[in-house]
Protein backbone atom coordinates (compact mmCIF):
# COMPACT_ATOMS: atom_id res chain seq x y z
CA UNK A 1 0.00 0.00 0.00
CA UNK A 2 3.23 2.50 0.56
CA UNK A 3 4.19 1.70 -2.54
CA UNK A 4 1.42 2.35 -4.58
CA UNK A 5 0.86 5.72 -2.24
CA UNK A 6 4.22 6.76 -3.41
CA UNK A 7 3.38 5.74 -6.98
CA UNK A 8 0.10 7.72 -7.07
CA UNK A 9 1.80 10.98 -5.33
CA UNK A 10 4.45 10.62 -7.98
CA UNK A 11 2.73 10.85 -10.68
CA UNK A 12 0.38 13.58 -9.56
CA UNK A 13 3.16 15.50 -8.65
CA UNK A 14 4.64 15.06 -12.13
CA UNK A 15 1.14 16.06 -14.27
CA UNK A 16 0.80 18.86 -12.04
CA UNK A 17 4.03 20.13 -12.90
CA UNK A 18 3.24 19.34 -16.56
CA UNK A 19 0.09 21.27 -16.33
CA UNK A 20 1.63 24.52 -14.87
CA UNK A 21 4.78 24.16 -17.69
CA UNK A 22 1.69 23.86 -20.05
CA UNK A 23 -0.12 26.74 -19.22
CA UNK A 24 2.41 29.38 -18.14
CA UNK A 25 5.50 27.98 -19.88
CA UNK A 26 7.35 31.04 -21.29
CA UNK A 27 7.00 30.34 -25.15
CA UNK A 28 9.34 32.42 -27.68
CA UNK A 29 9.01 36.17 -27.59
CA UNK A 30 9.19 36.34 -31.23
CA UNK A 31 5.74 35.27 -31.51
CA UNK A 32 5.06 37.88 -34.02
CA UNK A 33 7.45 37.59 -36.35
CA UNK A 34 7.58 33.58 -36.44
CA UNK A 35 3.39 33.95 -37.47
CA UNK A 36 4.70 36.67 -40.10
CA UNK A 37 7.50 33.85 -41.08
CA UNK A 38 5.14 31.41 -41.17
CA UNK A 39 2.96 33.45 -44.19
CA UNK A 40 5.58 33.51 -45.97
CA UNK A 41 6.72 29.80 -45.96
CA UNK A 42 2.68 28.47 -46.84
CA UNK A 43 2.98 31.90 -49.96
CA UNK A 44 6.16 29.76 -50.85
CA UNK A 45 4.49 25.64 -50.82
CA UNK A 46 1.92 27.72 -53.39
CA UNK A 47 5.10 28.90 -55.46
CA UNK A 48 7.43 31.86 -56.39
CA UNK A 49 6.60 35.12 -54.50
CA UNK A 50 7.37 38.31 -55.82
CA UNK A 51 9.25 39.46 -52.38
CA UNK A 52 12.99 40.58 -52.49
CA UNK A 53 14.24 38.66 -49.87
CA UNK A 54 13.92 34.75 -48.94
CA UNK A 55 13.32 34.20 -45.48
CA UNK A 56 13.42 30.66 -44.29
CA UNK A 57 13.51 29.50 -40.48
CA UNK A 58 13.41 26.57 -38.94
CA UNK A 59 10.53 26.08 -37.26
CA UNK A 60 10.25 24.48 -33.78
CA UNK A 61 7.19 21.46 -32.83
CA UNK A 62 9.25 21.46 -29.45
CA UNK A 63 11.27 23.37 -27.05
CA UNK A 64 12.81 20.06 -26.17
CA UNK A 65 15.87 19.27 -29.24
CA UNK A 66 15.13 15.68 -28.90
CA UNK A 67 11.71 15.64 -29.11
CA UNK A 68 11.72 18.24 -31.85
CA UNK A 69 13.91 16.28 -34.19
CA UNK A 70 11.56 13.45 -33.82
CA UNK A 71 8.62 15.11 -34.94
CA UNK A 72 10.15 16.75 -37.77
CA UNK A 73 9.89 13.06 -38.98
CA UNK A 74 6.45 12.80 -38.52
CA UNK A 75 4.08 13.91 -41.59
CA UNK A 76 1.14 14.87 -39.05
CA UNK A 77 3.13 17.23 -36.59
CA UNK A 78 2.45 20.09 -38.36
CA UNK A 79 -1.45 18.88 -38.92
CA UNK A 80 -0.94 18.83 -35.16
CA UNK A 81 0.84 22.38 -35.12
CA UNK A 82 -2.11 23.68 -37.11
CA UNK A 83 -5.18 21.93 -35.04
CA UNK A 84 -3.50 23.58 -32.07
CA UNK A 85 -3.16 27.09 -33.84
CA UNK A 86 -6.79 26.74 -34.94
CA UNK A 87 -7.70 26.14 -31.07
CA UNK A 88 -6.39 29.42 -30.03
CA UNK A 89 -3.31 27.89 -28.15
CA UNK A 90 0.17 29.28 -28.41
CA UNK A 91 1.51 25.98 -26.87
CA UNK A 92 4.09 23.97 -28.65
CA UNK A 93 2.22 20.41 -30.05
CA UNK A 94 5.71 19.09 -28.64
CA UNK A 95 4.02 20.00 -24.53
CA UNK A 96 0.68 18.24 -25.55
CA UNK A 97 2.15 15.39 -26.79
CA UNK A 98 4.63 14.69 -23.58
CA UNK A 99 1.35 15.81 -21.29
CA UNK A 100 -0.57 12.57 -23.13
CA UNK A 101 2.74 10.65 -22.03
CA UNK A 102 2.53 11.35 -18.52
CA UNK A 103 -1.17 11.34 -18.12
CA UNK A 104 -0.81 7.54 -20.05
CA UNK A 105 1.58 5.93 -17.82
CA UNK A 106 0.38 7.65 -14.61
CA UNK A 107 -2.87 5.75 -15.22
CA UNK A 108 -1.14 2.70 -16.33
CA UNK A 109 0.34 2.55 -13.05
CA UNK A 110 -2.33 3.71 -11.43
CA UNK A 111 -4.93 1.25 -12.76
CA UNK A 112 -1.99 -1.42 -13.32
CA UNK A 113 -1.61 -1.64 -9.23
CA UNK A 114 -5.33 -2.80 -8.88
CA UNK A 115 -6.47 -4.05 -12.15
CA UNK A 116 -4.75 -6.92 -14.54
CA UNK A 117 -4.56 -6.80 -18.24
CA UNK A 118 -5.98 -5.41 -20.61
CA UNK A 119 -7.92 -2.87 -17.55
CA UNK A 120 -4.48 -0.82 -17.61
CA UNK A 121 -3.94 -0.65 -21.31
CA UNK A 122 -7.70 0.89 -21.88
CA UNK A 123 -7.18 3.57 -19.06
CA UNK A 124 -3.59 4.48 -20.61
CA UNK A 125 -4.87 5.40 -23.97
CA UNK A 126 -8.29 6.79 -22.24
CA UNK A 127 -6.68 9.07 -20.44
CA UNK A 128 -3.72 10.19 -22.74
CA UNK A 129 -6.27 11.08 -25.15
CA UNK A 130 -7.87 13.77 -22.87
CA UNK A 131 -5.48 16.49 -23.70
CA UNK A 132 -5.82 16.04 -27.55
CA UNK A 133 -9.91 16.13 -26.70
CA UNK A 134 -9.86 18.73 -25.12
CA UNK A 135 -7.76 20.54 -28.08
CA UNK A 136 -10.44 19.58 -30.12
CA UNK A 137 -13.09 20.37 -28.20
CA UNK A 138 -11.53 24.50 -27.85
CA UNK A 139 -10.58 24.27 -31.75
CA UNK A 140 -14.73 23.34 -32.32
CA UNK A 141 -15.92 26.11 -29.88
CA UNK A 142 -13.33 28.82 -31.01
CA UNK A 143 -14.35 28.01 -35.07
CA UNK A 144 -17.89 28.43 -34.44
CA UNK A 145 -17.42 31.59 -32.71
CA UNK A 146 -15.77 32.83 -35.37
CA UNK A 147 -18.40 31.72 -37.64
CA UNK A 148 -20.80 33.32 -35.66
CA UNK A 149 -19.16 36.67 -35.57
CA UNK A 150 -18.48 36.56 -39.33
CA UNK A 151 -21.44 38.05 -40.87
CA UNK A 152 -20.72 40.63 -38.24
CA UNK A 153 -17.03 41.51 -39.71
CA UNK A 154 -18.33 40.99 -43.49
CA UNK A 155 -20.74 43.67 -42.10
CA UNK A 156 -18.14 45.89 -41.34
CA UNK A 157 -15.78 45.19 -44.08
CA UNK A 158 -18.83 46.47 -45.74
CA UNK A 159 -19.33 49.52 -44.82
CA UNK A 160 -15.87 50.60 -44.64
CA UNK A 161 -15.39 50.38 -48.33
CA UNK A 162 -18.74 52.31 -48.96
CA UNK A 163 -17.12 55.05 -46.75
CA UNK A 164 -14.32 55.38 -49.15
CA UNK A 165 -12.14 53.09 -47.93
CA UNK A 166 -9.34 50.63 -49.14
CA UNK A 167 -10.01 46.94 -48.95
CA UNK A 168 -7.09 46.94 -46.75
CA UNK A 169 -8.05 49.78 -44.19
CA UNK A 170 -11.34 47.87 -43.87
CA UNK A 171 -9.26 44.69 -42.57
CA UNK A 172 -7.61 46.40 -40.15
CA UNK A 173 -10.35 47.99 -38.91
CA UNK A 174 -11.85 44.47 -38.32
CA UNK A 175 -8.92 43.60 -36.71
CA UNK A 176 -9.04 46.72 -34.13
CA UNK A 177 -12.94 46.39 -33.75
CA UNK A 178 -14.29 43.17 -34.18
CA UNK A 179 -14.51 40.59 -30.95
CA UNK A 180 -11.79 37.47 -31.12
CA UNK A 181 -11.58 35.06 -32.12
CA UNK A 182 -12.33 37.25 -35.89
CA UNK A 183 -9.87 40.09 -34.49
CA UNK A 184 -6.66 37.85 -33.74
CA UNK A 185 -7.44 36.01 -37.62
CA UNK A 186 -7.86 39.44 -39.47
CA UNK A 187 -5.42 40.85 -37.66
CA UNK A 188 -2.56 38.41 -38.93
CA UNK A 189 -4.46 39.03 -42.01
CA UNK A 190 -3.57 42.62 -42.16
CA UNK A 191 -0.05 42.25 -40.34
CA UNK A 192 0.73 39.91 -43.38
CA UNK A 193 -0.01 42.19 -46.02
CA UNK A 194 1.67 45.03 -44.45
CA UNK A 195 4.45 42.30 -44.53
CA UNK A 196 4.73 42.83 -47.88
CA UNK A 197 2.69 39.32 -49.05
CA UNK A 198 0.47 39.80 -51.88
CA UNK A 199 -3.31 39.83 -51.23
CA UNK A 200 -3.80 36.80 -53.02
CA UNK A 201 -1.54 34.72 -50.59
CA UNK A 202 -2.71 36.54 -47.50
CA UNK A 203 -6.35 35.31 -48.40
CA UNK A 204 -5.59 31.87 -48.97
CA UNK A 205 -3.63 32.06 -45.61
CA UNK A 206 -6.47 33.00 -43.61
CA UNK A 207 -8.35 30.01 -45.47
CA UNK A 208 -5.66 27.64 -44.27
CA UNK A 209 -6.04 29.00 -40.89
CA UNK A 210 -9.53 29.28 -40.50
CA UNK A 211 -10.76 25.66 -42.43
CA UNK A 212 -14.10 26.74 -43.27
CA UNK A 213 -16.76 26.69 -46.10
CA UNK A 214 -17.83 30.59 -45.03
CA UNK A 215 -14.54 32.16 -45.09
CA UNK A 216 -13.05 29.90 -48.70
CA UNK A 217 -16.37 31.41 -50.07
CA UNK A 218 -15.50 34.94 -48.92
CA UNK A 219 -11.93 34.51 -50.21
CA UNK A 220 -12.90 32.45 -53.59
CA UNK A 221 -15.49 35.61 -53.86
CA UNK A 222 -12.83 38.23 -53.52
CA UNK A 223 -10.41 36.67 -56.02
CA UNK A 224 -12.68 36.03 -58.68
CA UNK A 225 -13.66 39.96 -57.62
CA UNK A 226 -10.12 41.35 -58.43
CA UNK A 227 -9.48 39.40 -61.66
CA UNK A 228 -12.79 40.03 -63.42
CA UNK A 229 -14.36 42.78 -61.38
CA UNK A 230 -17.40 43.85 -59.72
CA UNK A 231 -19.40 45.63 -57.04
CA UNK A 232 -17.47 44.62 -53.55
CA UNK A 233 -19.81 46.15 -51.48
CA UNK A 234 -22.81 44.23 -53.16
CA UNK A 235 -20.83 40.98 -53.32
CA UNK A 236 -19.78 41.44 -49.33
CA UNK A 237 -23.64 42.17 -48.37
CA UNK A 238 -24.79 39.16 -50.27
CA UNK A 239 -22.24 36.84 -48.65
CA UNK A 240 -23.27 38.25 -45.09
CA UNK A 241 -26.82 37.22 -45.83
CA UNK A 242 -25.77 33.66 -46.98
CA UNK A 243 -23.74 33.06 -44.30
CA UNK A 244 -26.66 34.39 -41.51
CA UNK A 245 -29.10 32.20 -42.96
CA UNK A 246 -27.05 29.06 -43.10
CA UNK A 247 -26.01 29.56 -39.06
CA UNK A 248 -29.80 30.28 -38.58
CA UNK A 249 -30.62 26.53 -40.34
CA UNK A 250 -27.53 25.22 -38.31
CA UNK A 251 -29.15 26.39 -35.02
CA UNK A 252 -32.47 25.08 -35.75
CA UNK A 253 -31.15 21.21 -36.75
CA UNK A 254 -29.57 21.97 -33.22
CA UNK A 255 -32.77 22.69 -31.60
CA UNK A 256 -34.35 19.94 -33.01
CA UNK A 257 -31.38 17.19 -32.92
CA UNK A 258 -31.13 17.76 -29.19
CA UNK A 259 -33.19 14.93 -27.48
CA UNK A 260 -31.17 12.52 -30.26
CA UNK A 261 -27.73 13.95 -29.33
CA UNK A 262 -28.63 13.59 -25.56
CA UNK A 263 -29.88 9.84 -25.58
CA UNK A 264 -26.28 8.94 -27.77
CA UNK A 265 -24.37 10.27 -25.20
CA UNK A 266 -26.00 8.77 -22.80
CA UNK A 267 -25.99 5.52 -24.75
CA UNK A 268 -22.07 5.83 -25.25
CA UNK A 269 -21.18 6.79 -21.81
CA UNK A 270 -23.23 4.15 -19.99
CA UNK A 271 -21.46 1.03 -20.17
CA UNK A 272 -17.81 2.79 -19.57
CA UNK A 273 -19.70 4.48 -16.29
CA UNK A 274 -21.37 1.34 -15.17
CA UNK A 275 -17.89 -0.75 -15.53
CA UNK A 276 -15.91 1.74 -13.68
CA UNK A 277 -18.61 2.25 -11.03
CA UNK A 278 -18.39 -1.76 -10.87
CA UNK A 279 -15.23 -1.82 -10.50
CA UNK A 280 -15.06 0.65 -7.13
CA UNK A 281 -17.84 -0.34 -5.54
CA UNK A 282 -17.11 -3.93 -5.75
CA UNK A 283 -13.77 -4.66 -7.20
CA UNK A 284 -14.16 -8.03 -6.77
CA UNK A 285 -17.20 -8.47 -8.85
CA UNK A 286 -15.19 -7.02 -11.43
CA UNK A 287 -12.32 -9.40 -11.17
CA UNK A 288 -13.97 -11.93 -11.78
CA UNK A 289 -14.32 -11.37 -15.48
CA UNK A 290 -11.14 -10.19 -15.70
CA UNK A 291 -9.46 -12.74 -14.30
CA UNK A 292 -11.06 -15.55 -16.26
CA UNK A 293 -9.81 -16.95 -19.64
CA UNK A 294 -12.24 -15.42 -21.44
CA UNK A 295 -12.74 -12.43 -19.70
CA UNK A 296 -10.14 -10.09 -21.86
CA UNK A 297 -11.52 -11.12 -25.05
CA UNK A 298 -15.00 -9.91 -23.91
CA UNK A 299 -13.53 -6.90 -22.68
CA UNK A 300 -12.11 -6.07 -26.08
CA UNK A 301 -14.98 -7.08 -27.85
CA UNK A 302 -17.55 -5.08 -25.90
CA UNK A 303 -14.76 -2.00 -26.81
CA UNK A 304 -14.51 -2.42 -30.04
CA UNK A 305 -18.50 -2.74 -30.62
CA UNK A 306 -18.79 0.09 -28.29
CA UNK A 307 -16.55 2.56 -30.52
CA UNK A 308 -18.47 0.94 -33.68
CA UNK A 309 -21.92 2.14 -32.11
CA UNK A 310 -20.56 5.78 -30.60
CA UNK A 311 -19.27 6.02 -34.57
CA UNK A 312 -22.75 5.21 -35.84
CA UNK A 313 -24.75 7.32 -33.59
CA UNK A 314 -22.48 10.38 -34.32
CA UNK A 315 -23.04 9.93 -37.59
CA UNK A 316 -26.64 9.83 -37.53
CA UNK A 317 -26.89 12.89 -35.00
CA UNK A 318 -24.05 14.72 -36.64
CA UNK A 319 -25.41 16.97 -39.73
CA UNK A 320 -23.99 19.33 -41.53
CA UNK A 321 -25.17 22.13 -42.58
Amino acid sequence: MALLIAFVTFIVATVLGLLIWLSFGADSKQELIQRRMDAVRRAERRGPIDLGVRLIRDELLSSVPAVNRIMMKWSWSTRLKDVVAQAGMKTRPGKILLICGVLAFGAFVATGALYSFPVPILAAMTTGMLPLMYVGIRRRRRLRQFEEHFPEALDLLNRAIRAGHAFTTGLGMIASEAPEPIAGEFRTTFEEQNFGLPLRDVLQNLSDRVPLIDVRFFVTALLIQKETGGNLSEILDNLSHVIRDRFRIYRDVRSKSAHGRLTAGILIALPPIMVLSLGIVNPHYMSALVDDPIGPKILWGAATWQLIGSALLWKIIHIEV
